[in-house]
């Protein structure tokens, strides 16, 4: 069954785009992170291509980005069409449930019957047709339910660096009830949920109107936006920017993952199939991107490999690689460090040797 929205003028996008991109490592750097990088050599950033997927389905002045203040020149260097007042400089990180309650406060004072999308700058969608569907029926429903909408793909191998989503009964046409969430289990959880068939991965993709989202947040976030509108009803721009600058901080670093999957009743999920891969990490990357003859997947670079099989390269520009006997790992290289790692748990493992080096080599190197 599909869902028919007669408000497609109601509806919003928020874009996710502070994240650090620890993840990919060495390539993706706290200075440049992986949103604002052309990873794949096809002359758009990943930002700027979730920006060119969300404007098929959403008017482009619907569509909300949030970042950090450490990467707001970036982002307007590469999104120079979005207006001041359409993207969330957030003055520290403290992940993705403020980020989602400041936007859906700015969208609720411009429609308070809006229906807000929120998606990740870092991710592959293969079927564009699938996904504008899905979307626009995760929308209607949420239009018409007080539900928070996660949007969910089937597995297809034991992934542990995902979140995983166990479905329960039927709610209506593709969407189901959530009995459990699980971020990022052992390799041999992964493993029994997918072969138990219960189980979505989590792509991050969430669909709330916006009263739905108000509420759902006030049971767990301190009151900073509730105090906004004591001070300031219906705020200016100017004095919602002065004071999120001021106030945004106090909030704890909460994600909605945590928060809203694993704890609140009127959640459910979209199953959907539409082609998705989280670019946020090497693995993720391998079993996305086609391979050559080998099984090997080679991101943009230059390389003469001989017996290796299953590994993931990416090279700078101005090298060669000359890869022999090596199955499956990571190989990538750039400005001044040099990544190898097995590439089975290498998300993991970044994040250990990224602390590692931060503490014993600097800034520079991460």
């Amino acid at each position: 069954m599909a869902f028919v929205d007669s408000n497609v003028d109601k509806n919003y996008c928020l874009i996710l785009a502070g994240g650090r991109g620890q993840r990919l490592w060495p390539c993706s750097r706290e200075r440049c992170p992986k949103q604002f990088i052309d990873f794949f050599g096809i002359g758009r950033t990943q930002v700027q291509q979730t920006w060119d997927r969300m404007t098929k389905v959403i008017a482009p002045d619907h569509v909300y980005i949030s970042t950090t203040a450490q990467y707001i020149d970036l982002l307007r260097e590469q999104l120079p069409q979005v207006a001041q007042d359409h993207i969330l400089v957030e003055p520290i990180p403290r992940n993705t449930a403020p980020s989602m309650a400041w936007a859906n406060h700015r969208v609720s004072e411009i429609d308070d019957d809006a229906v807000m999308i929120v998606v990740p700058s870092d991710q592959l969608i293969l079927n564009e047709d699938a996904f504008q569907k899905d979307v626009a029926d995760a929308m209607a429903f949420a239009s018409t339910h007080n539900i928070f909408v996660a949007m969910g793909v089937k597995p297809t191998r034991p992934e542990p660096g995902y979140g995983y989503i166990q479905t329960d009964g039927h709610v209506e046409g593709s969407i189901c009830q959530v009995r459990s969430f699980t971020e990022k289990p052992d390799r041999e959880f992964a493993k029994v949920f997918v072969d138990s068939g219960e189980f979505l991965w989590n792509t991050g993709i969430y669909v709330s109107n916006t009263k739905n989202t108000r509420t759902m947040f006030s049971k767990f976030l301190p009151p900073v936006l509730r105090n906004l509108d004591k001070q300031h009803a219906h705020a200016a721009y100017e004095q919602e920017v002065a004071y999120m600058n001021e106030f945004f901080p106090s909030y704890p670093n909460l994600s909605v993952e945590s928060e809203v999957l694993d704890k609140l009743d009127n959640v459910c999920v979209m199953k959907c199939d539409f082609g998705w891969a989280d670019l946020g990490t090497w693995h993720g990357i391998y079993e996305a991107l086609p391979k050559n003859n080998d099984d090997n997947v080679v991101v943009d670079s230059e390389v003469y490999m001989e017996n290796s099989h299953h590994n993931v390269i990416k090279l700078p520009k101005d090298r060669i690689g000359v890869i022999s006997g090596l199955d499956g790992f990571i190989v990538a290289e750039k400005d001044n460090v040099l990544f190898i790692c097995k590439k089975e748990d290498s998300s993991a493992l970044v994040r250990k040797y990224v602390s590692e080096i931060q503490l014993k080599k600097g800034e520079k190197y991460v």
